[in-house]
């Protein structure tokens, strides 16, 4: 458990007579502040008094730091002082920036025996005939292109609970009908990477265990043929997984109705399920952090990684993603590879992601956001040690690229954005049957078919924003729980998530509007 350090003031009168403050690392230069510190506040057990303001989740200086040294916080270089900065001032945008410098990636070095846990856990999963296993029981609707997203979006509201609760009265074993649309699917090179992609993630999902059957509809015209789309990816029609076009139906009006009967038809087999018994290796979760701030890699993504690691001990699988958002961590990743090839296959898309940015003008260190910056985070390299943490401490076994089956159980990387909707996308889609998404500015999120559950990362947000929130990971700050304590109530509570309670976002009705393929076409 993290110990929130009782500090004493030296100004009079008292401003802050108990001042918080963590130390992450006994090599750091910053101590993260807890409360709102104002200058002339003493930091006893840092020797150094506050000069200036500093607000909640952000650091302070705990030593004199030279202009273009390097400063660390979780014992990394998070950024390069962009002028002198004495010990006690606020360190963030306006004196911290971010900079090259090399890392060594020591594939392999660090790889260990993976903990295997004596009694399997289990949770209530629907067994697909394949044997795969589903956490939820959706009838999805999917478009080749755009030009389509209006009929499935009728299609759906039409057996929407809220709308019509009659039409799926007689099936309570169906979650709901959901429409995933896009806004891709033409004017694109049919050969290329752009169109491969989105392919891979429209069939990621049609064959989804937790959809027991799918439409798939487009207009007729468009680049994103249906017949070369099923066939790239190894499907054919059949009756969990139909397919038309609104140009060979006959129009907006008859798809619509030839849709609705296509979704009767389906309902009666998708309602005929029973949730049973299985092991957490069928569990595939896709991790995610959203509206990041100074604590998330303090006590939310610490949270997460913890029950990774439990998940992990029992045969599941954990997909670390975002790309962006591991750059200048990605050697703490390298040196728990199983294998050297593994640590070579992350460190390929570092590459890719350099050129990608560099031809089209942009650069990795882009990031943080705005929210991110005001929640204490200052540059990429900060937020990504940050991130990492999620991955808990096990052996990273595989590396996917965007949407890729994941077929690996333990660890394992996908290469995907770091914009949340297309990350979580390409997890879905690589067969993630659960999304895990921390936060500390605070996110409404959702991710249909597959439950999104929401950690925040501090009691103030779980307080103010509770309504969309699942776990407050705000009591590891609070110092009232361990991050063991809360990874294996966490651990527990996604195991109930996965056996079918709803999660917040699913109550709010989250989930549709979030589907978002990657999309790095040209579009001509």
């Amino acid at each position: 458990m993290l110990t929130p350090i009782e500090e004493k003031p030296i100004t009079q009168p008292p401003l802050r007579p108990h001042a918080r403050v963590i130390r992450l690392h006994p090599q750091d230069d910053v101590v993260i502040s807890l409360d709102q510190l104002v200058s002339g506040t003493h930091i006893a057990s840092e020797g150094v008094t506050v000069s200036g303001l500093v607000p909640p989740g952000h650091k302070l200086a705990t030593r004199a730091v030279e202009t273009g040294a390097a400063v660390r916080r979780y014992g990394q270089i998070i950024g390069f002082a962009s002028q002198p900065i004495r010990a006690g001032q606020h360190v963030h945008t306006h004196n911290l920036a971010m900079g090259d410098f090399t890392r060594d990636y020591a594939h392999a070095v660090d790889a260990r025996p993976a903990p295997r846990a004596e009694a399997p856990a289990t949770f209530q999963g629907i067994v697909r005939e394949d044997g795969r296993v589903a956490t939820r029981n959706y009838i999805g609707i999917l478009t080749s292109v755009n030009c389509s997203a209006t009929v499935a979006r009728a299609i759906a509201d039409h057996f929407r609970r809220d709308i019509h609760p009659e039409m799926l009265a007689a099936f309570p074993n169906v979650d709901g009908v959901v429409a995933l649309t896009h806004g891709a699917g033409c004017a694109v090179d049919p050969e290329g990477e752009g169109l491969a992609i989105l392919q891979r993630t429209l069939g990621g999902y049609a064959c989804h265990p937790n959809f027991a059957g799918v439409l798939v509809i487009g207009l007729g015209c468009e680049t994103n043929q249906i017949p070369k789309l099923l066939a790239t990816q190894g499907l054919s029609d059949s009756a969990r997984l139909r397919s038309f076009t609104i140009q060979d139906t006959g129009g907006t009006t008859r798809t619509i109705a030839h849709g609705i009967e296509q979704i009767k038809a389906m309902l009666p087999q998708a309602n005929d399920v029973k949730r049973q018994t299985v092991p957490a290796s069928h569990l595939v979760i896709g991790l995610q952090c959203g509206g990041s701030d100074g604590y998330s890699g303090i006590s939310a993504n610490p949270v997460l990684g913890a029950a990774v690691d439990l998940l992990v001990a029992h045969g599941g699988t954990a997909i670390l993603s975002e790309t962006p958002e591991i750059y200048g961590a990605e050697h703490l990743l390298t040196r728990r590879a199983e294998s050297a090839d593994i640590g070579h296959k992350l460190v390929a898309r570092i590459r890719w992601w350099e050129a990608y940015c560099a031809r089209n003008g942009a650069a990795m260190d882009n990031n943080p956001s705005s929210g991110n910056k005001a929640g204490g985070l200052t540059t990429v390299l900060e937020k990504s040690l940050g991130g990492i943490a999620k991955a808990g401490s096990t052996n990273l076994v595989d590396v996917y690229e965007y949407a890729q089956p994941v077929r690996a159980h333990g660890l394992v990387f996908m290469d995907t954005p770091g914009y949340d909707p297309i990350s979580a996308t390409g997890q879905v889609a690589g067969g993630a049957n659960l999304i895990c998404f921390t936060t500390g500015r605070g996110s409404a999120y959702g991710c249909a078919p597959s439950p999104s559950f929401k950690l925040a990362t501090n009691t103030a947000l779980w307080e103010r924003q509770s309504d969309d929130m699942d776990l407050n990971c705000g009591e590891v700050l609070d110092g009232t729980r361990s991050i063991a304590e809360l990874g294996e109530r966490l651990f527990r509570m996604l195991l109930a998530t996965a056996s079918g309670q709803p999660s917040r976002s699913e109550l709010h009705g989250y989930g549709q509007n979030e589907f978002v393929p990657w999309q790095i076409s040209v579009i001509t």
